[in-house]
């Protein structure tokens, strides 16, 4: 029994008691004639007394009897308000349980779907697939900082590779012929290398060449992607330049005379000194030499404070594309922007006087503005296939890939026959396969992307075609291309010419709201990601992944909960947004956050 049971029986006993000693009291003591004998007779001021003390103990008991019962009934309204949240909360568990049950259902249709032939489309992540698609469609709103670089530090640098303090070169030791091999990026690079090398060595650079590549198979040369005319004026006072050799040197058989010198001449990244040791006899002593497939063969550091900025101004300041891909990129931009009502703060530096025209078309837009995520899939059959690594195929696979190997990488197909090389998971644990499409849109699904984003894909013939495409097109559905946005007759002057291609992609990807890249040893991606630093300040972001720590990541896809893979993918890419200056040794043209090109604004 409780004590406040056993208190209020008490109570009631003793309630019982005075009430019988009263009683008793009145009807023996002042009625029966027993008492009177037995008793003696009382005084009335002493029997007032008494009985008034016997009146305050009995009105003192009925209030505590009161007390008592408004306890009793509190805490019997608690035990009402505790049953009734207790009903309500298995009513609620119930429901729970059928919103889990439900889900689990929709998972399994997702596991279902993404199932189907797993192996050939989508390798070994189909059961992620199926997670990050139940995760979109619970449309969580997105992270704050997935559109922002830290605007802080990334504005503290402004540009500044414009600002000179020379005089101009006299290119009075000969002539400088560059033949650069590789896509429109890799040109790129060679272009801007030779610019500097022409004042390294005081000589006269004819406007570069490019070399045909039976990977690229384009014959586009330097006028039909970049504009001539502005690229020799804007270097002029840096050094000397001329569109042709002169009609002396023409006839010279170069190669005779020991003028020409290849790639495989000339060390990866090397030195100034290497140049003035190894090249300057030669042009002095011939008047001339011709760079054969040059490209990636001038070191980043140690290098002269001046020539550094002058491979930083020919990049961002002297190449400007032809005005027919100004033109088609402002068409591109206007149909990827056609929401926003203001111009991007790269339009002017990418499209030139075709910036108006977007700004025109957006004036007439009256719906809620949009922006869109570029990101580049690096994952063309040349890429794979020089990765050395496996992606789900099978033998397949293994076999297309060699077989392309032997025709355009013959030396990498021979080498892999006789040396024993790491194996395609030890290639893959470092960090070094490119990313696939599907490991793509796993990393943007866990980074918080929802699944309403415009999502621009750039890049050219996606290995496995648009099949492999699939998991994008069915976790974000407002995907785009090129090839979607202009018209067939609108990319006919660019059929067949995979650099002015190229570069329609680097406009679409350079002016987009977030970049991510997928292979940080694109060109493409290094370029996109260094303008966009250069011209963006400090508000056009970009997504780095680490990919030795997002491969770590990918090799538990069979067992990881989507939770902990969204919190480790995010993990793994803040700690790349971190603004930093240019690492030692590191391209400026990726980095450009270096006193070279860019000065401290404090």
């Amino acid at each position: 029994m409780s004590s406040n049971h056993l208190l209020i029986e008490s109570d009631k006993e003793h309630e019982t008691l005075d009430r019988s000693s009263a009683s008793n009291f009145f009807s023996g003591s002042l009625c029966t004639p027993s008492s009177r004998q037995s008793s003696p007779r009382m005084e009335p001021s002493r029997f007032l007394k008494k009985m008034k003390r016997k009146g305050e103990k009995a009105w003192y008991k009925r209030k505590r009897v009161k007390s008592l019962v408004g306890v009793i009934g509190l805490i019997c309204f608690f035990f009402v308000v505790n049953w009734f949240m207790l009903v309500s909360l298995q009513y609620h568990g119930r429901k729970t349980n059928d919103f889990v049950n439900s889900s689990s259902v929709s998972v399994k249709k997702e596991l279902k779907k993404f199932g189907k032939g797993k192996r050939s489309q989508y390798g070994v992540y189909g059961r992620m697939l199926a997670l990050a698609a139940h995760a979109l469609a619970e449309n969580k709103r997105e992270p704050k900082d997935l559109w922002r670089e830290p605007v802080v530090p990334a504005s503290a640098w402004m540009p500044c590779a414009d600002q000179r303090n020379w005089e101009p070169s006299g290119g009075n030791n000969g002539y400088i012929l560059v033949t650069a091999n590789g896509g429109m990026n890799q040109q790129r690079v060679a272009i801007c290398n030779a610019v500097v090398l022409a004042r390294l060595l005081n000589a006269t650079l004819v406007v570069p060449k490019f070399m045909y590549s039976s990977v690229w198979r384009d014959v586009s040369q330097f006028s039909d992607i970049y504009q001539e005319e502005h690229f020799i004026n804007y270097l002029t006072p840096d050094i000397r330049m001329v569109k042709e050799l002169p009609n002396r040197l023409q006839s010279l058989d170069l190669e005779a005379i020991g003028s020409v010198v290849t790639d495989v001449d000339i060390p990866k990244e090397s030195k100034p000194s290497f140049y003035l040791k190894n090249i300057l006899p030669i042009l002095l002593r011939n008047g001339v030499v011709h760079l054969l497939g040059f490209g990636n063969r001038l070191a980043f550091d140690p290098i002269p404070f001046q020539l550094q900025r002058l491979r930083c101004r020919c990049n961002f300041h002297a190449l400007q594309f032809a005005p027919k891909i100004q033109e088609t990129g402002a068409l591109l931009l206007r149909r990827l922007l056609k929401h926003e009502g203001h111009s991007g703060p790269l339009d002017h530096y990418l499209v030139g006087p075709y910036a108006d025209s977007i700004m025109k078309e957006k004036r007439g837009q009256s719906a809620k503005a949009s922006r869109y995520l570029a990101i580049h899939l690096r994952f063309e059959i040349d890429m794979v296939a020089h990765s050395l690594c496996e992606f789900g195929g099978g033998e397949e696979e293994r076999q297309e890939l060699e077989k392309y190997r032997e025709i355009h990488f013959p030396a990498l197909a021979h080498l892999k026959k006789t040396t024993k090389l790491p194996s395609p998971a030890e290639i893959r644990s470092e960090g070094l396969c490119p990313l696939t499409p599907e490991e793509a849109v796993l990393m943007l699904a866990a980074l918080g992307f929802n699944r309403k984003t415009h999502v621009f894909v750039a890049g050219a013939q996606i290995y496995g075609g648009t099949r492999r495409l699939g998991a994008l097109n069915s976790l974000y559905p407002y995907l785009v291309t090129k090839e979607n946005l202009l018209s067939a007759t609108e990319l006919e002057p660019f059929k067949n010419f995979s650099s002015q291609l190229a570069a329609l992609d680097f406009i679409g990807c350079t002016a987009a709201n977030a970049f991510a890249m997928t292979d940080s040893g694109s060109q493409l991606s290094s370029l996109v990601s260094g303008y966009r630093i250069y011209y963006g300040g400090g508000k056009m972001p970009t997504i780095r992944p680490n990919k030795r720590r997002l491969a770590a990541i990918f090799v538990k896809n069979s067992t990881i909960e989507w939770k902990v893979f969204e919190q480790r993918v995010r993990k793994a890419v803040r700690q790349t947004k971190h603004i930093q200056s240019r690492p030692k040794g590191r391209s400026v043209y990726r980095y450009p956050r270096c006193k070279e090109c860019m000065c401290p604004t404090d």
